[in-house]
């Protein structure tokens, strides 16, 4: 019997059902000499400091340096506790006995690092000595399936990718927990999150916002001349731009007081060719989904995963525009499924049959997976996100394969009273690839055809207008052009002959940078507003304190992400980076406990309930760092701040002083004082000495 495991039961199902394996038993699918079990993503991960012994928050102990890692069963919260998974533990065992009865096993996780890196990590827990081949499939159709199972790959050959994934999730835990724990114990006022990825990308947020903030905006006026020849109007703009409303007044009432005519002194005329867009990436596909619908990238990744495990497209975390040569002869029968399909029937057929374009093509630009497509399956019962996204991967598929747009740009000067103003115009030649959905971007130029025009030829003013302007800063981050930002961090790194390679480098990777802005998002460092990525003030605290530290470095996280892709590559030892992580992340820990910060009073508390650990006090809450203990006591009660003094006397004489204006759900007023029980649970104890313990406060 060989065993196939893949990385969730949709997955496992779709691959099954190829394979002939229709039995269900329980936590796997049987039949045909095949077992199709799954995980649940990751069932198995990396222990925290407490699996090792080690308490939270001591400075003594920082940097803990793992030697080796331990790896447990994934937890979940129960209460104030965490608990080992009993749904991943179930499974698990379900896993392990298929494993030790079978002849080999087929790894059919996700195929990229996350994948790899789920099934690795299960094989190694379970002291694993099968031989494993992979599946490499970028569809889930049966025809992807099929083939993919005629071509299994021996295990071996993705051990770069296992040693990429690994150290890039070792790299993250020592950075993340370190970091971590010294910003807190340094700040002294609260918890604090800092990461290899999301920390560098909060300083591009951060530094973007404070940058507009500050940006001191100034006005200058402009003059618009509007001309008429041949029945057409057009307009001129005047290339000076005034600091005063003055100057360019006098200038206007010169021009009507001498009844002034325009002389065209140049006419340059330059043919634009607009190359047709690439397929879709992850990374663009979310850019353009937050710029058209104001999807989050995060839901566009689930979308598109959405889709694919639907077999409706490709596999969507790609980091590839292009296909490979041996894909190509299937393009035609993926526009032929298209134009059976009522939106893209007309568009269809405005596609030169016969003469494609194939700029998409290339083999060394085709990663482990191939830009996103579509699937020869008609999609059918589609949620109106799911065909937002899809319509877009179909018409950037039609666009790909369609001849290039033609363009030619006239700009002409004319010289009005030794002024010169600027007319532009925009004729198209060949429409291309941009009749596909009328695909005409905001940044091409206004489609304004001129009339015959000549120089040395005289034009009549037929009104003038004085335009006020100001000068505007950066735009604040939208999710679309943070990506974008992520995608092209190392371009802003200063080039030497060392950086050179990091140009084409952004930090994160396509997979994981919706993640990132997600885990920014929970951790309150940024919020939404409508489409803008806005910091908090707990956000531009973390920046204040980092933004000068190694660990908001974006050119070294940049680094990073270039190692892990020569680790992958095998072409760089994997214990090599290890030893770097590792002599990096004593150096940031040992630079961030270093801070010194004014701090508030704050009294030393110990913890009511395990009477071990010093309590965290920050402005919304009071915890034990324990997260075996996890007590904890929002000092926000019923709308009233619980002030220092009184969560003083709480926590050492088990009651504060009597507090004023509590609000209640119904919206009645009242005062009470805050007591602790035995149990350090705590409750309203109102001024009739009527104690209310129903609910925790």
């Amino acid at each position: 019997m060989k065993v196939v495991l893949a990385e969730k039961p949709s997955i496992a199902r779709e691959i099954a059902i190829v394979l002939g394996a229709t039995e269900k038993k329980e936590g796997y699918l049987t039949g045909n000499g095949y077992a199709v079990t799954w995980a649940f993503g990751h069932l198995i991960t990396l222990g925290m400091p407490e699996d090792y012994g080690i308490s939270a928050f001591n400075k003594q102990v920082l940097p803990v340096l793992p030697n080796p890692f331990k790896l447990i069963i994934r937890k979940v919260k129960k209460g104030s506790q965490l608990i080992t998974d009993p749904d991943a533990s179930k499974q698990l065992k379900i896993i392990e006995k298929l494993f030790r009865a079978c002849s080999s096993i087929i790894v059919a996780t996700d195929a990229g690092r996350e994948g790899e890196l789920i099934f690795r990590y299960i094989y190694e827990y379970l002291n694993c000595t099968q031989p494993f081949e992979r599946l490499w499939i970028s569809s889930l159709t049966e025809k992807a399936i099929k083939q993919g199972f005629q071509n299994l790959k021996p295990g071996h050959l993705y051990d770069g990718l296992f040693q990429s994934a690994q150290r890039r999730s070792r790299a993250n835990w020592l950075l993340g927990i370190n970091t971590s724990q010294a910003l807190t114990i340094t700040a002294g006022n609260g918890l604090y999150s800092l990461g290899r990825v999301h920390t560098p990308t909060l300083a591009l947020i951060c530094k973007r916002y404070q940058e507009h903030t500050n940006f001191k905006s100034q006005n200058y006026w402009q003059i618009e001349l509007i001309h008429q020849k041949d029945f057409t109007e057009f307009k001129s703009l005047g290339e000076f731009r005034f600091s005063e409303r003055k100057q360019a007044e006098d200038l206007v009432k010169s021009l009507e007081r001498t009844r002034a005519i325009g002389v065209i002194s140049s006419i340059n005329t330059k043919t634009i060719t607009e190359q047709a867009p690439l397929l879709f990436d992850l990374t663009s596909l979310q850019k353009e989904a937050n710029k058209r619908f104001s999807f989050s990238a995060a839901l566009t990744l689930n979308i598109a995963q959405s889709l694919y495990e639907k077999k409706f497209i490709t596999y969507p975390r790609t980091d590839s525009q292009y296909i490979s040569e041996d894909l190509w002869p299937e393009i035609p029968d993926l526009i032929r499924i298209l134009q059976e399909i009522a939106p893209y029937k007309k568009t269809t057929g405005t596609i030169p049959w016969g003469n494609f374009n194939k700029s998409i093509v290339n083999d060394h630009k085709t990663t482990d997976h191939h830009g996103i497509l579509i699937t020869e399956k008609i999609p059918s019962a589609l949620t109106a996100e799911e065909n937002a996204i899809y319509e877009m991967i179909a018409f950037r598929l039609l666009e790909a394969v369609s001849q290039c747009c033609i363009k030619e740009i006239t700009e002409i000067t004319v010289q009005v009273l030794h002024h010169d103003f600027t007319v532009k115009g925009c004729r198209i030649l060949q429409t291309g690839w941009r009749s596909i959905n009328r695909n005409f971007s905001e940044n091409l130029e206004e489609f304004r055809e001129l009339p015959d025009l000549k120089e040395g030829m005289e034009l009549k003013i037929k009104t003038v207008a004085v335009l006020e302007k100001k000068t505007q800063p950066q735009n604040l981050f939208t999710e679309g052009t943070l990506l974008s930002a992520m995608e092209n961090a190392g371009k802003s790194i200063e080039e030497t002959e060392q950086r050179k390679a990091l140009r084409n480098i952004g930090i994160g990777t396509p997979a994981t940078r919706a993640s990132n802005i997600e885990t920014l998002l929970e951790k309150d460092y940024i919020r939404r507003e409508k489409k803008l990525l806005i910091p908090t003030d707990k956000g531009l605290q973390v920046y204040d304190l980092v933004k000068d530290k190694k660990i908001a470095d974006v050119s070294m996280t940049a680094e990073w992400e270039l190692s892990l892709q020569n680790i992958e590559n095998n072409e760089l030892s994997a214990a090599e980076f290890q030893k770097n992580i590792e002599s990096y992340t004593k150096s940031v820990t040992e630079e961030l406990l270093q801070i010194h910060l004014e701090k508030p009073y704050l009294p030393v508390l110990l913890c009511p309930k395990c009477r071990t650990q010093q309590l965290i006090i920050n402005d919304s809450m009071v915890q034990c760092p324990d997260i075996h203990c996890n007590w904890q006591q929002f000092r926000h009660v019923c709308g009233v701040l619980i002030e220092i003094p009184d969560l003083e006397r709480l926590i050492k004489n088990g009651r504060t002083s009597l507090i004023k204006g509590m609000k209640s759900r119904s919206g009645k007023l009242f005062n009470a004082y805050i007591t602790l029980n035995d149990k350090a649970e705590s409750s309203f104890e109102f001024e009739s000495k009527q104690r209310k313990t129903a609910k925790p406060v």
